[in-house]
C-alpha cells in the first residue's frame, strides 16, 4: 500500500505547553484549515480550564469531559477529553468563519479505518487520543470531581496527536511531544493505545 500522508503545519509542545497536547494538536488542525491562530490564543480564548485543588487531604478536580484539568502550561497538570476540544474548536471556528462553514464532529468510538476513509482520504487530518510514545497506559491518579464528589480515575500517559496519514503497516501523526514532528507508529500498537484512552477522536468537516 502506498503511503498517504497529509502535509500539515507542525507545532512543538515541549518548550511552552508541557501538558498542552490537545490544544497544540487542535491549532495544527485549525492552521491546516487556514485559520491564523496561535496556541496561546486557543488556550486563552476558547479552552475551558479549571485548577486542581487539595482540601482536607483529598485531591479535587474537574471532569476532563467538561474542561481541561489544570493548565496546559503546567507540567503537573493533566489534560482533557474530546468534548472539551470539540467545544473549543466550535467557538474558534464560529468566531473565525461564522456558522455553518465547518462542522466539528466528536468521533469517539469510530474505528480508525473509518477515520482514514472519512477524513484522511478526503484530505482532512483528525485529532486522535492515544498514549505518549505509545507507552503502556497507567491507571491513576484519582481525584474527586468538584461537581459531584464522585471519584474519577485518570488514565496516565494520555496524549493527543494529529492523525495525518497511513500506509499498510503504520499510522502517521504530527506528534507534538518532545518535537517528534511527523512520525509513524505500528497500526496494532496505535489501536491498542487509542482504545486505552476511550477511542477518542475529533474531526472537522467542511460544509458545502
Amino acid at each position: 500500500m502506498t503511503a498517504r500522508v497529509l502535509h500539515v503545519p507542525y507545532i512543538d509542545q515541549s518548550v511552552r505547553y508541557p501538558t498542552g497536547c490537545e490544544s497544540v494538536s487542535a491549532v495544527m488542525l485549525l492552521r491546516f484549515l487556514g485559520m491564523e491562530i496561535t496556541v496561546d490564543e486557543f488556550i486563552g480564548r476558547y479552552l475551558e480550564k479549571k485548577a486542581m485543588t487539595e482540601r482536607d487531604g483529598r485531591f479535587y478536580g474537574p471532569n476532563p469531559r467538561e474542561c481541561f484539568c489544570g493548565s496546559p502550561y503546567d507540567a503537573d497538570s493533566f489534560g482533557c477529553y474530546a468534548p472539551v476540544i470539540c467545544k473549543a474548536l466550535e467557538k474558534a471556528l464560529t468566531e473565525s468563519a461564522g456558522e455553518g462553514r465547518y462542522a466539528v464532529v466528536d468521533e469517539t468510538g469510530t474505528p480508525t479505518e473509518r477515520l482514514l476513509r472519512d477524513y484522511i482520504d478526503e484530505g482532512l487530518p483528525v485529532l486522535y487520543w492515544a498514549c505518549i510514545d505509545m507507552r503502556e497506559p497507567i491507571v491513576g491518579p484519582t481525584w474527586n470531581l468538584y461537581e459531584t464528589g464522585e471519584e474519577f480515575t485518570w488514565i496516565s500517559n494520555e496524549h493527543c496527536m494529529l492523525l495525518v496519514g497511513y500506509d499498510g503497516e503504520a499510522y502517521y501523526f504530527n506528534d507534538p511531544f518532545e518535537n517528534h514532528g511527523l512520525i509513524c507508529y505500528p497500526r496494532t500498537v496505535v489501536e491498542n493505545r487509542h482504545a486505552a484512552q476511550y477511542d477518542m477522536a475529533v474531526g472537522i468537516k467542511i460544509g458545502e
